[in-house]
């Protein structure tokens, strides 16, 4: 049988690699960046490397030569100098093994990576909407009676749904792809985070408290990110925002909220029963998965 030991290792290894991922995205994105300035600024048009020319014919990549000198001037998208290349940023996790010289094989493991792990995110995110709605939502609150068939069809319609939602925001982005993965990390954040820290710490925490958290939560976030992405993008500039924080960031703050109005509401309602107090025990030292799941039962 696999020890609790084994699983935290495993876990804390994972959080490690997540870790050393996500921090050093920005270093590559400041890398790639200044590659590609090396790469095209104050180059002859004539000139230009083959990536470019492949990059140009998919209108994701444009070059407008202002002042007719035959000659590529970009500094960066930040810079005071007028520039005279567009690139979409999207591009550039494909593009950079290319600006880069790397062999074919490179951009291919590069794009075989991004496929799976969009795929893998995909296809879990699906069973989770699917199974919340069907389960969680339906047969444990709202249609207690429900059959396994009607539940298996809730699932399917849920995950239909979530394909559909999903296909309108790919081909309508609300923003670039760090942008739309910042919303994603930020609305979780906001809603999610706070309940499942309070639930192993905080035998206090109670289903009221958890449910007015994650509502308030979510609910602040989402607005902050409509209103400046889709209600009122001319203001999306950082002197509009509140206290300076972009749509992007607006996750932290919705995280904070959460936590208080859970804290809050939790202590002036009901404590949890006794037995959920003791399961929360168990989850914190583990004495095994069968005693957990009885005084769940």
């Amino acid at each position: 049988m696999p020890r609790v030991r084994d699983a935290r290792v495993s876990v804390g290894w994972a959080l490690l690699f997540i870790s050393i991922l996500y921090t050093t995205a920005p270093a590559v994105a400041a890398f790639a960046r200044t590659n590609l300035i090396h790469s095209v600024s104050d180059t002859p048009y004539a000139e230009v490397p083959e990536w470019f020319t492949k990059w140009e014919e998919t209108g994701l990549l444009a070059f407008d030569d202002a002042n007719g000198d035959g000659r590529i001037q970009f500094t960066g998208p930040s810079s005071p100098i007028a520039n005279e290349l567009t690139v979409d940023r999207d591009i550039m996790v494909l593009a950079n093994p290319e600006i880069a010289s790397l062999p074919n094989w490179v951009v291919g493991l590069v794009a075989a990576g991004g496929l799976a792990a969009a795929l893998s995110t995909a296809a879990g995110l699906l069973l989770v909407i699917s199974s919340a709605v069907s389960h969680d939502l339906l047969k444990r609150s709202f249609m207690t009676g429900i059959t396994e068939r009607g539940e298996l069809l809730a699932a399917r319609v849920a995950a239909g749904g979530a394909v559909l939602v999903a296909g309108y925001f790919g081909a309508n982005p609300p923003g670039f792809v760090a942008q739309v993965v910042a919303f994603a990390f930020g609305l979780a954040a906001s809603s999610f985070f706070p309940v499942i820290i309070l639930g192993i710490f905080s035998k206090r925490t109670t289903r009221e408290g958890a449910i007015l958290g994650m509502v308030s939560g979510i609910t602040f976030t989402a607005a902050y990110i409509v209103y400046f992405n889709f209600v009122a993008p001319e203001l999306n500039t950082a002197e509009h925002w509140w206290l300076g924080i972009s749509p992007e960031g607006i996750g932290t703050v919705g995280m904070l909220l959460n936590f208080a109005v859970t804290m809050g509401v939790s202590r002036v309602t009901p404590p949890p029963p006794a037995h959920i107090q003791v399961l929360v025990d168990l989850i914190r030292i583990p004495r095994g998965a069968g005693e957990a799941h009885e005084i769940q039962a």
